[in-house]
């Protein structure tokens, strides 16, 4: 485990000027903390960009000023001027902050080299999960000179949640040097893990305890205007003018209370879509930003696969939008040792599909267990409000407990659990889910065993559960070789099996696949893989995803080979792709994708993404080619006015969509949206129906 640094903290009585610049005294009178390590492309050495830190805060801010060696000729990597752009994409710093020190939870700021801002929460250590779709208000501004660039951050105590008893913060810093293809860290990250890894950060040292920082209020009004065109049903089509808020109002300076009322998604980025040829339904990750803050602490029980509590089955059925009436969440820390999570969102009925009223309530507690593990437990209740209806006032509950497991240097993470279902029509027979997962990283090696049982009457109505009645094994393990050469950065094997089985150890799908990828020193890499696959159809199946003769039940066996690449992201045109060859059930398939982009430094990018299978079965199953493609416009006229458009052509579901969306933030957090959606069938190019979206919400702190 690296040592573990310490950055002390100086109380400003001076008022600080957030412009990128250290003019003020106190900035002046502060000594530089310094010693940045890399963790790209080596993690054994010091960097050779160098960076520098010193920090303070007053009653109501932190405050970091970050220096930033910038010798090498060259215009700096700039992914885009929009708020929010990708981790890792642009010449930038990072500042990750754990108030609890609990290893497990904290948020990120980060500045680019222009001066963007991009913040979010990290969930899962830091290695597994986070998210930038997490909003709020500091300040942050940059300024450049020969042969270095700084960054000032001030960040409002109010926008953080932390323990009034805590001296010291965890705090490690990345500086991301796409120029010269360096990541490096203050406090010592190895390269198998996220720089953001809060097992791996140092220690932010305060004076005195921070004081509370008084009341926290925000009040985010909207309206909206939308028309709508249906040339399905012209019924549906109509006219309607919006209006509805969130409030954010900090209970404790650890805990938050969340209220929203008929709340409006239109602006939220529309999901990408993929061709779906398995079985089973696929995951989406959810964008809508109030259920987004504390979200690990409701939506990472379980696995991916089978997930208690989905936030996305509440307000959504088959792609539609059901109206939400009003939703309140409570969250956050009661002290360092227990988090908590209550949620309560009441839907409305709809007649078209036809959808009863519905209350949805989730409730959640952490406690936890030595450094960095924690348990939990969580029920979840969705209840029906269809007193005159077929199916009256059903329900579907589901209670579990999980275990997470994590080493202090993040060697060891695991997790276990058991989960169980209720619902008045569902016998409690065979209504449970448990699993055991378990993974043992180095830099060498990656060694993971999973084990999971989904009975066959588990139903988790508000989760996400891809399959019931099931045994499944997965097992991976990889070893990686850090080459001295000056090309190949690493390369390795890994195998990596899934299989399933029935209750009884009947085997029903397997997968084995052997792979060699290669990372190069520029950020390229590539790879080729081998998959030999199991299916045992227990129903007729349309394998062609054409709508064409389904496959009898019985036994199949295919074997597939595959290569992709992906060229350096550094430069301003990058592309990767991949190419799958082989068997398919009784017949063949051909499967290649890729993505193309194309940066237009600092304003954005232009990118392409297409995907094609080309499945040929026996008579009279049949032959189909399915083509997915993506154009999507991604540009930042300015730091304040932004502009996305995203075609996507899907012959899967013979349609063709169009999603338009023009931002412009006015002030903080405050914006205006006009968003603009069409939908065509193929191949006719016949228009189903179209939307255009106003909408204007404003953020106002009490």
């Amino acid at each position: 485990m690296p040592k573990k640094k310490n950055l002390s903290l100086t109380f400003f009585s001076e008022k600080i000027l957030v412009d990128g610049r250290d003019t003020e005294s106190c900035w002046k009178n502060l000594k530089y903390s310094g010693s940045f390590h890399q963790n790209f492309p080596y993690d054994t050495s010091l960097a050779f960009s160098k960076t520098y830190i010193k920090a303070g805060y007053d009653a109501q801010q932190l405050y970091f000023f970050i220096y930033c060696q910038d010798t090498l000729a060259g215009k700096n990597v700039i992914q885009s001027l929009r708020r929010d752009y990708g981790s890792g994409s642009s010449d930038a710093i990072e500042i990750y902050l754990d108030p609890f020190e609990d290893k497990t939870n904290g948020f990120y700021f980060a500045l680019n080299h222009e001066g963007v801002q991009a913040e979010g929460l990290i969930s899962s250590g830091g290695n597994f999960g986070g998210s930038n779709e997490w909003d709020n208000r500091w300040k942050g501004a940059v300024s450049s000179g020969t042969g270095y660039w700084t960054a000032e951050f001030a960040i409002p105590f109010k926008s953080l949640r932390f323990g009034d008893g805590k001296l010291e913060w965890g705090v490690n810093f990345t500086r991301y040097d796409l120029k010269r293809n360096e990541t490096s860290v203050w406090n010592k990250v190895p390269r198998n893990f996220s720089p953001s890894a809060l097992a791996y950060a140092g220690s932010l040292v305060f004076p005195e305890l921070p004081k509370k920082a008084g009341l926290n209020a925000s009040v985010i009004p909207f309206t909206t205007f939308k028309v709508y065109k249906d040339n399905q049903n012209p019924e549906l089509s109509n006219q309607t003018v919006g209006a509805g808020g969130d409030v954010k109002l900090s209970v404790t300076s650890s805990l938050n209370l969340d209220l929203t009322f008929n709340p409006d998604f239109s602006q939220v980025e529309v999901d990408r879509q993929v061709t779906n040829l398995s079985r089973f339904s696929l995951f989406f990750p959810e964008r809508r930003q109030f259920f987004i803050e504390n979200s690990d602490l409701f939506g990472q029980f379980g696995f991916k696969r089978i997930r208690p509590f989905f936030s996305r089955r509440i307000g959504l059925a088959n792609g539609k939008a059901i109206p939400i009436i009003a939703g309140a969440r409570l969250s956050g820390k009661v002290n360092p040792k227990w988090r908590i999570g209550v949620m309560d969102i009441m839907t409305d009925k709809d007649q078209n599909p036809e959808i009863s009223a519905q209350n949805y309530f989730v409730g959640a507690v952490q406690r936890q267990l030595f450094k960095a593990s924690n348990i939990a437990a969580i029920l979840v209740n969705r209840q029906g409000f269809d007193r005159n209806g077929p199916k009256g006032n059903d329900y579907n509950r589901v209670l579990g407990l999980d275990y997470n497991l994590a080493s202090v240097n993040n060697t060891w993470k695991g997790k276990a659990f058991y989960h169980r279902s209720f619902s008045p029509d569902i016998p409690s027979n065979g209504s449970y889910a448990h699993a055991v997962w378990l993974r043992y990283s180095t830099p060498k090696w990656n060694i993971d065993y999973n084990h999971e049982v989904i009975g066959e009457n588990y139903e988790a109505e508000t989760g996400f559960v891809v399959r019931k009645n099931v045994v499944r094994f997965e097992d991976y393990i990889s070893r990686t070789f850090y080459p001295k050469g000056k090309k190949i950065n690493n390369h390795g094997p890994s195998v990596y099996s899934d299989i399933y089985t029935s209750h009884s150890g009947e085997l029903l799908d397997a997968l084995l696949n052997f792979s060699y990828d290669l990372g190069f020193q520029n950020s390229a890499y590539a790879g080729t893989s081998f998959y030999w696959s199991f299916t045992k159809l227990l129903y007729p199946f349309d394998a062609s995803g054409s709508e064409s003769i389904e496959l009898p039940i019985g036994k199949y066996q295919y074997i597939t080979g595959s290569a992709y690449f992906g060229t350096n992201r550094r430069k301003k045109i990058n592309a990767n792709a991949g190419l799958d060859l082989g068997s398919y059930f009784n017949g063949t398939k051909q499967s290649f994708n890729a993505n193309f982009n194309y940066r237009i430094q600092p304003y954005g990018q232009i990118s392409l993404s297409v995907s094609q299978d080309r499945i040929t079965l026996p008579y009279p199953y049949g032959k189909s080619v399915l083509t997915l493609a993506g154009p999507k416009i991604d540009l930042s006229f300015s730091k304040s006015l932004f502009f996305t458009a995203f075609f996507q052509y899907n012959t899967q579901i013979k349609n063709f969509n169009i999603n338009t969306r023009l931002q412009w933030r006015f002030r903080p957090m405050s914006d205006l949206y006009l968003v603009y959606t069409d939908n065509y069938v193929l191949p006719e190019m016949g228009n189903l129906n179209k939307a255009i979206v106003l909408k204007l919400n404003y953020w106002l702190t009490i």
